[in-house]
């Protein structure tokens, strides 16, 4: 399998694309084709202690980077050599099995549905990161693609998140819960009633195991295993999530830092703590996929280091070979307000 990696993209490029990359073919015996400058990607292989082209590496030359702060709307057309562009553009060109970027969201997200397009029926794609909580992991979704959603997107969510969750997490009948200001069916605007009403119609039919509101308490015990949400609620609980993950361990730290007692206390407990930050690190999971492309495209994390690389492109591979893409296509008419509001 060949994975396309976007050597330009993320706060660390082009160094931790290229050393993800490298490590990743080391490890799980993929291909990586890197897309970017050249001199900067052998400049970094080199630092790394490469004077050659690793085996199972391939490079692609592109001179252009897409910016943080370039307009994802115009930026397909204004930097047409751009890494994220060219890489995408070899994906529908079926180069390469999948692609990840820790560049732009916004412009990953334009592009990926420009390029490879949604699947035929699926209103909009959605960020679908993994989320830890007390009773193991969920998925949220979405995370920010579209931040005004239709109950007709949310109604999707659910399939796509649900299908996500068996695939990934392994979970036979993932619960799949709407994120709301309480549990109860009338909570929430004329939206979310709506949507309620979709969701429950969809669980009585067995498409999905939908089990009701759940408040963002709830979401972070481990009530459900898939958060429905609109994109704009959906990325302020993912960040709210990030930002209480480094509070509580920078906490922690200070807390088995303060003397000697505190210390001895540390080196009882290290393994348990060690695997506690495991659970709350967003490296250990890599990317999110764009579920409801047709395609398997990956965003990690902006901040991504070498590790969260590797880990992008083995999730990756995990999502390229689960069938969840086909999982979509084949139920792509049960999503739809014409099917919900069949007699």
């Amino acid at each position: 399998m060949k994975i396309i990696v976007d050597a330009m993209g993320g706060d660390f490029a082009p160094q931790a694309p290229v050393e993800g990359a490298i490590n990743a073919v080391n490890e799980f015996g993929v291909d990586v084709l890197l897309v970017g400058r050249e001199n900067a990607i052998r400049a970094s292989m080199e630092q790394l202690g490469y004077n050659e082209i690793p085996a199972g590496i391939e490079i692609m030359h592109t001179q252009e980077v897409v910016e943080v702060e370039d307009n994802p709307a115009t930026v397909m057309k204004e930097k047409k050599d751009a890494s994220m562009n060219v890489g995408l553009k070899l994906l529908k060109e079926d180069k390469a099995d999948a692609f990840v970027s820790a560049g732009s969201t916004g412009a990953l997200l334009s592009m990926a549905t420009l390029i490879i397009k949604r699947i035929k029926g699926i209103r909009r794609a959605a960020l679908a990161p993994v989320l830890p909580t007390e009773k193991g992991s969920a998925i949220l979704i979405d995370a920010g693609a579209t931040a005004e959603a239709t109950p007709e997107y949310l109604l999707q969510y659910a399939f796509m998140g649900s299908y996500y969750a068996k695939r990934f997490l392994d979970l036979p009948n993932p619960r799949v819960g709407m994120l709301n200001i309480g549990a109860e069916p009338n909570k929430g605007m004329d939206f979310h009633k709506h949507t309620y009403e979709l969701l429950q119609k969809a669980h009585k039919e067995g498409k999905i195991n939908f089990t009701g509101n759940i408040e963002a308490k709830e979401a972070v015990l481990g009530h459900v295993d898939v958060i429905v949400t609109d994109g704009f609620t959906g990325n302020i609980l993912l960040k709210t999530f990030e930002g209480t993950a480094m509070y509580i361990k920078g906490l922690l730290k200070n807390v088995f830092e303060k003397n000697i007692k505190t210390k001895l206390a540390a080196g009882l407990v290290l393994k348990e703590f060690g695997e506690m930050k495991k659970g709350l690190d967003p490296n250990e999971t890599g990317g999110t996929p764009l579920l409801g492309i047709s395609k398997s495209v990956v965003k990690a994390h902006g901040s991504s280091n070498a590790y969260a690389i590797k880990n992008a492109i083995r999730q990756t591979l995990v999502i390229s070979k689960s069938g969840l893409i086909e999982d979509i296509k084949q139920n792509v008419e049960h999503m739809s307000l014409e099917h919900a509001h069949d007699a």
